[in-house]
Protein backbone atom coordinates (compact mmCIF):
# COMPACT_ATOMS: atom_id res chain seq x y z
CA UNK A 1 0.00 0.00 0.00
CA UNK A 2 1.07 3.75 -0.53
CA UNK A 3 2.24 6.05 1.94
CA UNK A 4 -0.12 8.59 0.22
CA UNK A 5 -3.73 8.83 1.85
CA UNK A 6 -6.65 7.43 -0.40
CA UNK A 7 -9.20 9.62 -1.33
CA UNK A 8 -13.06 8.73 -1.14
CA UNK A 9 -14.73 11.38 -3.05
CA UNK A 10 -14.97 11.62 -5.95
CA UNK A 11 -16.74 13.82 -8.42
CA UNK A 12 -18.46 11.90 -11.09
CA UNK A 13 -19.60 13.79 -14.14
CA UNK A 14 -22.30 12.31 -16.61
CA UNK A 15 -20.91 11.55 -20.08
CA UNK A 16 -24.38 12.33 -21.59
CA UNK A 17 -25.60 15.51 -19.62
CA UNK A 18 -22.55 16.60 -18.38
CA UNK A 19 -23.89 16.56 -14.71
CA UNK A 20 -20.89 15.89 -11.71
CA UNK A 21 -21.97 15.17 -8.38
CA UNK A 22 -19.54 14.83 -5.32
CA UNK A 23 -19.75 10.73 -4.12
CA UNK A 24 -18.11 9.20 -1.78
CA UNK A 25 -16.69 5.46 -3.10
CA UNK A 26 -16.98 2.52 -1.49
CA UNK A 27 -13.38 1.08 -0.25
CA UNK A 28 -14.64 -2.46 -0.03
CA UNK A 29 -16.53 -3.01 -3.44
CA UNK A 30 -15.77 -1.62 -7.04
CA UNK A 31 -19.05 0.10 -7.95
CA UNK A 32 -20.69 -1.08 -11.27
CA UNK A 33 -23.40 1.23 -11.70
CA UNK A 34 -24.32 4.69 -11.36
CA UNK A 35 -27.23 6.54 -11.96
CA UNK A 36 -27.10 10.00 -12.80
CA UNK A 37 -29.38 12.81 -10.91
CA UNK A 38 -29.08 14.96 -13.50
CA UNK A 39 -30.40 12.55 -16.78
CA UNK A 40 -31.29 9.71 -15.26
CA UNK A 41 -28.59 7.53 -17.61
CA UNK A 42 -27.27 4.55 -15.70
CA UNK A 43 -23.25 4.99 -16.29
CA UNK A 44 -21.31 1.79 -16.69
CA UNK A 45 -17.41 1.46 -16.14
CA UNK A 46 -15.61 2.21 -19.94
CA UNK A 47 -14.00 -0.97 -21.43
CA UNK A 48 -11.03 -2.17 -19.51
CA UNK A 49 -11.85 0.36 -16.66
CA UNK A 50 -13.21 -1.88 -13.33
CA UNK A 51 -15.39 0.70 -12.06
CA UNK A 52 -17.95 3.91 -12.95
CA UNK A 53 -15.52 6.38 -10.44
CA UNK A 54 -12.10 5.09 -12.54
CA UNK A 55 -14.44 5.87 -16.17
CA UNK A 56 -15.70 9.01 -14.89
CA UNK A 57 -14.72 10.66 -11.49
CA UNK A 58 -11.81 12.90 -10.62
CA UNK A 59 -10.46 10.85 -8.47
CA UNK A 60 -10.30 6.78 -9.51
CA UNK A 61 -10.99 3.94 -7.07
CA UNK A 62 -9.57 3.49 -3.53
CA UNK A 63 -7.80 0.17 -4.71
CA UNK A 64 -6.21 1.72 -7.61
CA UNK A 65 -5.16 4.68 -5.62
CA UNK A 66 -3.65 2.35 -2.70
CA UNK A 67 -1.64 0.54 -5.87
CA UNK A 68 1.65 2.44 -7.01
CA UNK A 69 1.84 0.37 -10.33
CA UNK A 70 -2.23 1.53 -11.11
CA UNK A 71 -2.78 -2.35 -12.06
CA UNK A 72 -4.54 -3.64 -8.91
CA UNK A 73 -8.52 -3.18 -8.70
CA UNK A 74 -11.40 -4.77 -6.53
Amino acid sequence: MSDAAVILQSTITCPQCGHSATETMPTDACQFFYDCTGCGAILRPKKGHCCVFCSYGSVPCPPIQADATGDSCC
